[in-house]
This record gives C-alpha cells, structure tokens and sequence, in this order.
C-alpha cells in the first residue's frame, strides 16, 4: 500500500522539526559554554589561592590583585571584540580570543613570579572576553525583548553549572597535583571548545553587518554612553559586578585564612550560592513575560542592597561566625539571576546593528567596576572580612539606586 499523501509530506516536515531542535540545542549548548569562561577562567583557581600565595612569595593581598589583572584585561578586551564582531561576524573573533585564551593559560601555568602570573592572566582574560561578549551578541542577533531576556536568563542558568563545579574541581585537582595543574586544565578547555566551534553557526549575515564599525568605534561608544537608559542598565550591572568580585577575592581568606576553613568546604559553600544564581534565573525566565524584565531586575537590585547591608553588620561586627557571612552572601550572589540577564536584555533592546557594541560596553561596566572591587579587598585586607563586607554594601546600594533609576519604556519598545 502506497503511503497516503498526508503522511509522505508530514515525514520530512517532522525531519526538518528535529533537525532545527537539534541545532537550537547545540547552538544553546556552545553559547552557554561560551559564555561560562568568565567563571571557569576565575572560580577553578579559588580554592589555590592560599598555596598560590606561598609558592610564589605573594605578600598580603597580592594574590587578590591577579583577579583583578585578569578583569582588566576583560573589561577592556570587550570594548575591542565587540565593534570587530559587528563589522567581521561572531565566529572568526570567537576563535582568535580562544586562541589567545589558550596562550595565556599555558603562560600562567608556567608563572615564576606573582607579576608573571598578573600579566599572563590579562591575556588570558583578553582571551576568554570575546567568548562572553559575542555570545550576548548572539543572543540579540537571534532574540529580541522579553524573549532576550528569557534566553539570557536561561543561557545563565546553564553556565551557572560553571563555577558552581569550579572550586570543587580545583579543590580535586589540588589534591591530586600542584596548582599549576589548573592552568593546565584550563587550556584543555579552551582548545575543546575551539574544536567545538565549527558546530556553531555565524548569526550576523554579511548584509546585517556594519562595514563603518572600527573606524567610528569611538563615537559609536561616545553615542551609546549619552543614553540614560544604557547608563542606567550599566550601572545596575556594573554595581552589582563590583560586589560580585569583592566576594570572589574576599571568600578565600574569609572562609580559609580567617575561619579556618578547609579547601574543600569552601569548595562547597562557594557552590551554593550558585545554587541561588541558578534557582533565581529559573524564576526569572519563567516569569519575566509576565512581570516584565525590569520590574524582576529592581527586585534582586533590592535583595541586593538589603543583603549587603546586613553583611556589612555581620562581617564588621563578627556576628554569627560562618553563618553570618553565607547567609548574606547568599541572598546577594543569588539575586544575580534577577538582575543580570534583565539588565543586559535591557540595555541591548533597540539595538539590533550595534549589538557588538553595546553588548561589550554593557560587558565592559561590569567588569570594570568588578576590577574596582576585588581592588579594593585586597588593598584593604586587615586579615578580616570586614574590607569584603563594607565594599559588597557599598555596591549593593549602588545597585539598587541605578535600577530604580531606569527610564520606564512604553509598551512598544518593550
């Protein structure tokens, strides 16, 4: 019996459904290895940090400045990935950053010295920035509006499983070998994902891309930066960030040095507030059509405030041990899925052509202010959490100020 005509036409259509299924999970899948460089490329060495110090003569706080050496380079790589990607396409400046990327992890893992290791991280950042920024891009060249959001926040939850394994890797890999085994690592990471690459396919066509991008980068970013609803977005982000990285430095010698914790315990406190980026981004994608992305992002900016607030308290007063210090840090860290991905959405909304652009000056605010805070607990580490504490509430209130400041869009823009 011959197939009915229904049946012979619905056969390829169902083929061609699971084909493009399987391409929108790939493609899914590398944007969310992409975008998690930034953590693997921090939180993996967290927990190494103590032995770092000893192994490379690194006075007080010194080690806390190869975190922020490694955000310098990502805060201003992006402001150059972002107008090449607009002009040449995503995929070709994907793989030189990781090119670069990989160069920069042999380097440290080859480190002699604690300027060494500062001026190999900056490469290796430079490196992995173009990863982060062109996957937002990506997202803005597929997405637009709430649905931006949504698969921001989505892509945010998958990377999430980034640094909620990184120190707990790092703390096995210490276990089995020196620190310099992470940097080897790392390197493995990158060359598997450039491989990858090939499976990702460029989203800015020929005919989308801006042939003026290099020559008027600067104006570009002069005319992004008279936008009150881009500086509001970027200080939102970028306050956020500056208390993001003030944990990030100031947890090891919190945790470690202060409450004599092990690196494997940490490894597993760290992780939780992973767990509460992942959880909130879950909310935050589901209900982001319903509330709208900005009222979801002046909410964590609130948590955000709040918490760092009380962690100040605790942390200058020596209230509740461990548990007044992750309590806290929880509820900030956590409050990441609500303002992150709603804020980059945000700021890329109407912006289609110069999405490279925006994107890395969005990317560049966070970072920036991140090297400014992870700066500034090394600088002033007293041997307690208390220089962490007061910088994560300076910058929690910062959040929350620039949230609420975001120009209200009319129904159509949204």
């Amino acid at each position: 019996m011959s197939p009915s005509p229904s049946s012979s036409s619905s056969s390829p259509d169902h083929a061609a459904t699971e084909s493009a299924a399987r391409q929108s999970l790939l493609t899914l899948g590398l944007l969310s290895a992409l975008m998690a460089f930034a953590s693997i490329s921090t939180d993996v060495y967290l927990p190494a940090l103590p032995a770092m110090s000893v192994a490379l003569n690194a006075g007080h706080g010194a080690m806390e400045l190869t975190i922020s050496g490694y955000l310098i380079g990502f805060s201003l790589g992006q402001l150059a990935w972002g107008p090449v990607s607009d002009r040449f396409g995503r995929r070709l400046p994907v793989a030189i950053g990781l090119v670069l990327f990989v160069i920069g992890s042999a380097g440290c893992a080859l480190a002699d010295s604690v300027a060494a290791m500062i001026a190999w991280r900056v490469l290796q950042a430079v490196g992995a920035c173009a990863s982060v920024v062109l996957a937002r891009a990506m997202v803005r060249d597929l997405y637009a509006g709430p649905q931006a959001a949504r698969m921001m926040s989505t892509l945010m939850t998958v990377t999430a499983i980034a640094p909620l394994i990184g120190p707990a890797v790092g703390s096995l890999i210490l276990q089995a070998a020196s620190w310099r085994a992470i940097f080897w690592t790392l390197l493995g990471v990158g060359v598997a994902t450039l491989l990858a690459l090939r499976r990702l396919p460029e989203t800015l066509p020929a005919e989308r891309r801006n042939p003026h991008a290099l020559n008027g980068a600067l104006a570009i970013y002069a005319g992004l930066l008279r936008q009150r609803r881009i500086l509001a977005y970027m200080g939102t982000g970028g306050f956020f960030y500056g208390g993001i990285y003030a944990y990030v430095a100031g947890t090891p010698a919190a945790y470690i040095s202060y409450h004599h914790m092990s690196p494997q315990a940490y490894g597993v406190l760290f992780s939780l507030g992973i767990v509460g980026i992942m959880a909130t981004n879950q909310i935050s994608s589901r209900l982001v059509l319903k509330m709208g992305s900005e009222r979801l992002m002046r909410i964590g900016a609130l948590c955000a405030a709040g918490s760092g607030l009380l962690l100040a308290l605790t942390a200058g007063f020596d209230v509740g041990g461990v548990p007044g210090l992750a309590l806290p840090l929880f509820v900030y860290v956590g409050s990441n899925g609500l303002i992150v991905a709603n804020a980059i959405a945000g700021a890329l909304t109407g912006y289609a052509e110069r999405a490279g652009a925006v994107s890395a000056l969005v990317g560049a605010s966070h970072y920036g202010t991140g090297i400014l805070g992870s700066a500034l607990v090394g600088l002033l580490a007293d041997g307690t959490p208390w220089p962490m504490g007061l910088i994560i509430a300076i910058c929690g209130v910062g959040t929350a100020f620039c949230a609420l400041s975001v120009p209200h869009r009319n129904a159509a823009s949204n």
